[in-house]
């Protein structure tokens, strides 16, 4: 063995000297020249050594050679495994490895050789790197990278379809022949599956069946491509799952079936529940239900749930006790997704028969509709009926219906379910109404509340032409004192409250046409108010008011009066406003609101004027009712003494009768016998004639006269008597109606300077009376 690694590094080291000198050789024939001295250097690089020798250590790898002849040259090395696994003689440079190698650990080894000078320990030549190979031999067996494999397949596949696949790793040199190669096979399950060299595992049976077994444990062994084998290492578990395919038909279970049901039941409520049993998973399963007798597929549906392998049976529409109190069909059950090439039924057909039983309930009223919407014009007589609404009682008591509207004040129903307005409807104040009738069963004249059915009505109120037209928005333009005429102030609009209907037109009019401006009509609903005449006046009127009539076209015609405040403006030389008046704010009143403060004021005059008219009549009647005892006659003379105006509180002044007491003059309405006077009579002077003279004393006897002797009157009449003292009286008169002056030194002639409105306060104050009035 020693003979045989010291050729071959003698070779190796031949070749490289023979590769290195033939290099310079050529070189030297390619100078033309000759040197007598060669280039000294190193003669060598790599070395090999087989891994796991048994032989004693150590075990000699090569010699490192130089072409220098020195003799105190001394071998050192250096690098992987330097002085410890490899060392170098330093005389001789042989390079021994003192432990046993392995190449799966490492396969190679760098290393740097040194020679130096062993008196002065400096380098003869430069260092040079070299490799030690460690060769390889087959000493490890092929060992998987885990100990447990999953594999998964479709159940039912065909023979030959991949499973898995599973790897065995060999340490050893694949570039040796055969060292690194795995072979695989199936130790464990090899009736059901193989595995090729590549360890990819295959199905060897076409019938796997997940619903017979749903998995298996399969073992697999691998071995090198010289027969070695690892121990344990050397064997992997495969675990392999059978994927579940639709290959299995529903089958009822059982296949008869009896339900009851109330017949309230709602559209999304369960009348029961069919069973099907499916051995294929959940995602596997796609049972499908049809009707193969009866007529009732408008009535019901069936659910599939798969998870529970159940068919859930629900109504498609209301069940009717009196009309239909049950049901019977049959069910078929079928699966439109399963795998036919595979299955074992073939497409077998399961059906069942299904009996359901309705069961009656006490249900509230049917309306005849889910809705209803009606039409009523505004302001239409609220004693004619908007709209109708109907319900019935669904069961055999046929039970009579009441309505009521919920939660509004603006209508009422009647007891048939005729829909009546509260009161007069606005459109512009809710052009639409929402409201919910409720109907209910009555009993024995009670109304029973748990049985109760809402529906929903919308009402809509259409527009009556009722609403006059009126300014878009408070206008108040200026206008600038010089402008010319046909100056365009400003473009007016109007508003509607009432439905602007396609082709309403406003038209815009002057209530007169003395002013100082003129309306355009535009025709499209728009007006311009010009200029004119022009030059306007600011110190004569700041701001002038035009009323404008607006009209518009509908059925019947509505107009109202606007009045429009344009301004009087100061203007600078560009037609700019500087300075205009602000106006004083308007209150609007609509002609209905004047109708309605006068019917206001005219109620209030006549309740004054009966007030006042009963107490009228009550007095009367107090004064004919008095007792003639009770009647004093009182005559106050002038020249009488007496206490003066405050003396009359003694005296009944109620009734006041004639100055002179006559018998032979009576009341033409009554005759009463004298009495005695319960006062003392003032004799007086006989008179010849009127005390003084003046047309007050003839007045005053004359109303005297008139009140004796009037029928149409009381029988007794008080006078007061306030301008005629009498001849006799030493007083003179306290009445004012002579007074023909004032005792005040204002002179009010100025008066007459302040124009026509002073004129008569002037003639009242201004002129002095220049007689005394007799009486």
């Amino acid at each position: 063995m020693m003979a045989s690694c010291h050729f071959l590094l003698l070779f190796s080291l031949t070749l490289a000297s023979s590769s290195v000198y033939g290099e310079d050789l050529s070189r030297i024939a390619a100078n033309g020249r000759v040197h007598k001295r060669l280039r000294r250097e190193w003669i060598w690089n790599k070395m090999h050594i087989s891994e796991g020798k048994n032989e004693t250590l150590p075990h000699h790898v090569g010699r490192i050679i130089s072409s220098i002849q020195n003799s105190n040259a001394m071998y050192v090395l250096e690098g992987d495994g330097a002085n410890s696994i490899f060392k170098v003689d330093e005389h001789t440079g042989d390079v021994s490895a003192y432990q046993t190698l392995d190449r799966e650990q490492k396969a190679e080894y760098q290393l740097t050789a040194h020679i130096l000078d062993s008196t002065t320990n400096k380098s003869l030549e430069p260092p040079s790197k070299f490799r030690i190979i460690v060769q390889d031999v087959n000493d490890n067996a092929p060992v998987f990278d885990q100990r447990v494999f999953n594999g998964s397949v479709l159940e039912m596949s065909p023979i030959g379809t991949s499973v898995t696949t599973v790897t065995a790793v060999d340490a050893d040199d694949p570039t040796l022949l055969g060292y690194a190669d795995v072979d695989y096979k199936v130790i464990e399950g090899e009736n059901y599956f193989r595995i090729d060299k590549s360890g990819v595992i295959r199905t060897a049976v076409a019938n796997l069946d997940r619903e017979q077994k749903a998995s298996y444990e399969i073992v697999v062994q691998a071995v090198d491509g010289k027969g070695l084998q690892a121990a344990e290492s050397g064997t992997a578990t495969v675990r392999i799952t059978l994927i579940d395919i639709n290959d299995n038909s529903p089958i009822f279970n059982p296949t008869t079936y009896h339900f009851e049901v109330l017949e309230n039941v709602t559209l999304n409520g369960e009348v029961g529940r069919l069973k099907v049993e499916d051995i294929d998973e959940p995602q596997n399963r796609n049972t499908k239900y049809s009707f193969v007798g009866g007529t009732f597929q408008d009535t019901f549906l069936i659910i599939p749930k798969p998870y529970t392998n159940e068919g859930i049976i629900k109504p498609k529409k209301p069940l009717d006790y009196e009309k239909t109190p049950s049901y019977q069909f049959r069910v078929e059950a079928t699966d439109g997704d399963i795998s036919y090439f595979n299955s074992k039924t073939k497409g077998a057909k399961s059906i069942a028969t299904v009996n359901i039983k309705v069961l009656d309930v006490d249900e509230p009223p049917v309306f005849e509709k889910p809705s209803y919407a009606f039409e009523v014009l505004e302001d239409s007589d609220i004693k004619v009926p908007i709209g109708h609404v109907s319900a019935i009682d669904p069961d055999r008591a046929k039970r009579e219906i009441r309505y009521r509207v919920l939660r509004s004040s603006y209508f009422k129903i009647s007891n048939t379910g005729y829909i009546f307005a509260e009161r007069p409807l606005d459109r512009e104040e809710h052009s639409w109404h929402n409201i919910t009738v409720a109907a209910n069963e009555i009993e024995n004249g009670r109304i029973l509340t748990q049985l109760e059915t809402h529906v929903q009505v919308y009402i809509k109120v259409l527009d009556r032409n009722d609403n006059a037209p009126e300014f878009a928005e408070p206008y108040q333009p200026g206008v600038c004192e010089n402008a010319p005429p046909g100056k365009v102030i400003i473009r007016i609009s109007a508003v509607d409250k009432d439905e602007m209907l396609p082709g309403m037109r406003f038209t815009y009019s002057l209530t007169s046409e003395e002013s100082n401006f003129t309306l355009i009509d535009n025709y499209d609903n728009t007006a311009n108010i010009t200029v004119k005449y022009g030059e306007f006046n600011r110190e004569l009127v700041k701001i002038h008011y035009l009323p404008i009539v607006i009209s518009d076209n509908g059925a019947p015609e509505q107009s109202s009066t606007n009045t429009l405040t344009i301004l009087v403006c100061k203007c600078d030389e560009s037609g700019k406003f500087t300075f205009c008046e602000e106006a004083a704010k308007q209150v609007g009143v609509s002609i209905q609101a004047l109708v309605a403060i006068f019917v206001c004021i005219l109620t209030i005059f006549v309740i004054m004027l009966l007030i006042a008219l009963r107490r009228r009549h009550k007095k009367d009647l107090n004064v004919l009712g008095k007792n003639v005892a009770e009647i004093h006659e009182q005559l106050v003379a002038y020249d009488e003494e007496g206490g003066g105006e405050m003396d009359t509180t003694s005296y009944d002044v109620s009734i006041l009768n004639s100055a002179r007491q006559s018998s032979s003059m009576t009341s033409p309405r009554m005759t009463r016998e004298t009495m005695p006077y319960m006062y003392s009579q003032v004799q007086k002077p006989p008179r010849h004639g009127l005390s003084g003279t003046g047309e007050m004393a003839i007045m005053i006897e004359m109303k005297k006269d008139e009140a004796d002797n009037d029928g149409d009157l009381l029988p007794y009449d008080t006078l007061h008597i306030f301008g005629f003292e009498g001849a006799e009286s030493i007083a003179e008169s306290l009445s004012s109606l002579g007074s023909g002056s004032s005792d005040s030194d204002i002179d009010y002639d100025f008066l007459n300077d302040w124009g026509p409105r002073f004129k008569m306060l002037a003639e009242l104050y201004g002129l002095e009376s220049e007689e005394d009035f007799a009486y």
